[in-house]
């Protein structure tokens, strides 16, 4: 029992925040961007007359998502 009131009585330190500078980090938040904004493009728009891939193939494999974030599509 000894030992454990001599382990809570013991300094605790927390280890230091590691910053990150943007120049390492902007490339990588543009290119999240650019690749959600395609991704949200082709489960949201891509069908009729903005549609980029000829055929209902995109349609077809992104229909349950599509549903599954509320973008209607019949």
């Amino acid at each position: 029992m000894a030992n454990l009131a001599n382990a809570s009585a013991l300094p605790t330190t927390q280890p230091a925040p590691v910053a990150i500078p943007i120049r390492q980090l902007l490339p990588w938040a543009i290119f999240t961007a650019v690749l959600a904004t395609i991704l949200l493009y082709f489960v949201g728009a891509e069908q009729g007359a903005t549609s980029v891939v000829s055929g209902m193939w995109v349609h077809e494999f992104v229909h349950d998502g599509r549903h599954l974030l509320g973008f209607p599509c019949h």
